[in-house]
């Protein structure tokens, strides 16, 4: 997200061309405005030429400008304003301009830009780094201290010289701050001079220094006006001043004197205070109302939780609505009305509780839930095959016949006019239908009613991990076999592991590895979609193997995976003293996407993980149950659907009982 801004700079008329219109000065300098911003003009972008606007509208163009080189020090500029003989609005509204400017009622100009880069200054301001300047206007009164401006008309002398450093409450920066109304009374005559009050009204709060400041300039500005409307008068009448005009004219200059030595100690002192810009966050700002809320103090919108945070607290809030039978939008905004506002807009949105029945309102877009799964994924053996550089498994659809193959086919050469010969594959038929892995979570109902975030990482953890570890010891544990219309098999169940070497150093390792490796070229599978799956102890084990020159002899492998004989390495913490080479273009993978929750407060469980309860069981087993309302706790089922099969036995090799590492043993 881009800031479009105004910055009210210092703008200097060095000259005046009568003829041509042109006049000269300087756009922008490091100075800090009224509203504590600083645009570094070193980082101002601009193509020439730019439009020349008056006071900011872009609908009352009056000429064109052209800035030069950006210096250290600032950008100057040349403008001109058309001379136009035609009558009508647009000569009126240049020749008003062209005049405002000449006899000095508007001396100043302002940038209209957008932000690339910045930074917050911790005093409130921001530090534009970069911009892209897209116009100059010309505007009645800057916003910073440093805009002089020295205007030369037709009629006028140095006399006439009028200095402007004020603020222009009436057409506020783009920040949205405004400066104090000011007392831009002319100065009286007699030679008594009264220091400026800045003290505040009674029950109103002090003056801060930059308030003090714009008042001081606002003061200043209105006497540097009325004594050029005392030059100007004599001028205008051909005469020298009177009396009265003297004695009010060296009064104003006595103040302008004053309020000088007043500025220039209140700004050593606003400098005196100032403090350092310190970098934003990368990407802090996304909307207009964040940088907003940033500029007026105000704290930015709640970031986005972690992924699958909002899954649990989605769950914690159905709990207690369930509980407390109140309405589930109500307890959302109560528990997340601040930090998780989207959620609470889910909820509203949601039109049943989650179930089965609404699984969109889980993982779809609409409910956001789709997060849950994203956190999951990664947590298992199946989620991370086809991501990084690990070979995607092959996906297909449930309830959808397969043909698996049992023996392969084969080709020969055949010479001209020669027979061709037949050839046979064996092959099976198949579908993956659709199967459930699922936990029950229970958590206090004090647990639930805590809007921490330490109790949303529980229960988002307490449900993904359940899953993770059935899902990785289904998919992988070669003890795993399949129960028909209950859960898929092992995908290394039926297949003969490899003899290991039972060597523990790297020799051995590499001589086990000869032999994985040459069983499953032996296959003909691709080494290409070959992917290494390995406990976390064993990726362990090789990652402290070292040669005797101290280096490490698998470099490529590490704690999360990596690579391991320049294939891919994926580590599960549930596996055991197996290692595996898997085929992922061979492997058949169903997956509904999603996960399905359902709750409780009444349910009696068995607090087992192998329960005995079966529905359809003739004779119902007697075991032990806690009941949730007794004990004010909450159970959390969360299930989810998929399956998967080898295309053909000959997609994994694998070897048990492997030695990698162990301690040598002395006899």
């Amino acid at each position: 997200m881009t800031m479009t801004r105004r910055a009210y700079s210092l703008f200097e008329v060095k000259a005046v061309n009568e003829e041509k219109r042109i006049i000269r000065g300087i756009a922008t300098t490091p100075a800090v405005d009224r509203v504590g911003d600083i645009v570094e003009p070193l980082g101002v972008k601009f193509q020439n030429p730019l439009a020349f606007l008056w006071q900011h509208d872009h609908k009352q163009p009056i000429g064109t400008v052209k800035f030069d080189k950006p210096t250290a020090d600032g950008i100057t500029f040349e403008a001109e304003i058309p001379i136009i003989d035609e009558p009508g609005t647009l000569k009126d509204r240049v020749d008003e301009a062209w005049q405002s400017i000449k006899i000095g009622l508007v001396r100043a100009v302002s940038i209209g830009f957008r932000a690339i880069e910045y930074s917050f200054i911790e005093n409130g301001g921001i530090r534009f780094s970069e911009t892209e300047v897209y116009e100059l206007s010309a505007v009645t009164i800057p916003a910073q201290s440093d805009a002089v401006i020295t205007s030369f008309g037709k009629n006028m002398d140095a006399a006439a010289i009028a200095v402007i450093k004020s603020f222009d409450t009436g057409v506020p920066a783009a920040s949205g701050h405004t400066g104090p109304a000011a007392d831009v009374s002319p100065g009286v005559s007699g030679k008594t001079i009264k220091s400026v009050n800045l003290r505040p009204k009674e029950a109103t709060d002090m003056k801060t220094l930059a308030e003090q400041i714009v008042a001081l300039e606002s003061k200043r500005a209105a006497n540097a006006g009325r004594m050029a409307s005392i030059m100007q008068k004599s001028i205008d009448e051909n005469r020298s001043t009177d009396q009265a005009e003297q004695e009010e004219f060296d009064t104003l200059e006595q103040e302008i004197d004053q309020i000088d030595g007043d500025l220039k100690r209140l700004r050593s002192l606003e400098k005196a205070q100032a403090v350092t810009a310190k970098p934003v966050i990368a990407n802090q700002i996304k909307t207009a109302a964040d940088a907003t809320a940033l500029r007026n103090g105000l704290p930015l919108a709640p970031p986005a939780p972690e992924k699958g945070i909002r899954f649990a607290r989605y769950a914690k809030c159905l709990g207690i609505a369930h509980k407390t039978h109140q309405p589930l939008d109500r307890v959302a905004e109560g528990l997340y009305g601040k930090s998780d506002p989207d959620l609470v807009d889910i909820v509203k949105a949601a039109v049943s509780a989650m179930t089965s029945a609404n699984t969109d309102a889980l993982i779809g877009n609409e409910g956001g839930f789709a997060d849950f799964v994203e956190f999951l994924r990664p947590m298992t053996v199946l989620g991370r095959f086809g991501t990084g550089n690990i070979p995607a498994l092959t996906r297909v659809p449930f309830r959808v016949p397969l043909i698996s193959e049992t023996s392969e086919s084969d080709a020969q050469w055949v010479g001209e006019g020669k027979g061709k010969p037949l050839t046979k594959m064996g092959a099976g038929r198949t579908e993956l239908g659709p199967l459930k892995i699922a936990t029950i979570a229970v958590q206090t109902m004090e647990l639930i009613r805590d809007s921490s975030p330490s109790s949303d990482v529980l229960i988002r953890n307490s449900l993904a991990k359940a899953i993770a570890k059935r899902s990785d010891l289904s998919f992988i544990d070669p003890t795993s076999a399949a129960s028909a219309g209950v859960k898929p098999g092992s995908i290394l169940n039926g297949v003969t592991a490899i003899v290991n070497s039972e060597a523990t150093g790297a020799d051995g390792v590499r001589e086990d590895v000869q032999a994985l490796i040459g069983a499953f070229v032996a296959a003909n599978n691709a080494l290409q979609s070959g992917v290494w799956v390995m406990s976390a102890t064993y990726a362990l084990r090789l990652m402290m193997m070292l040669n005797p020159l101290g280096q490490r002899e698998f470099p490529g492998i590490t704690m999360q995976g990596g690579t391991f004989f320049e294939l891919p390495v994926i580590v599960s913490n549930y596996l055991t003293d197996y290692v595996a080479l898997v085929n992922a273009e061979d492997i058949w993978f169903a997956d509904e996407g999603g996960i399905d929750i359902a709750m409780s407060t009444e349910a009696s469980l068995e607090m087992v993980d192998n329960p005995t309860q079966d529905s359809g069981a003739a004779t119902p087993v007697d075991s032990e149950l806690v009941s949730m309302f007794q004990t004010n706790s909450v159970a959390f089922r969360a299930e989810r659907t998929l399956n998967w099969a080898r295309r053909r036995a000959s997609a994994v090799a694998w070897m048990d009982n492997i030695t990698w590492g162990d301690p040598v043993v002395t006899p």
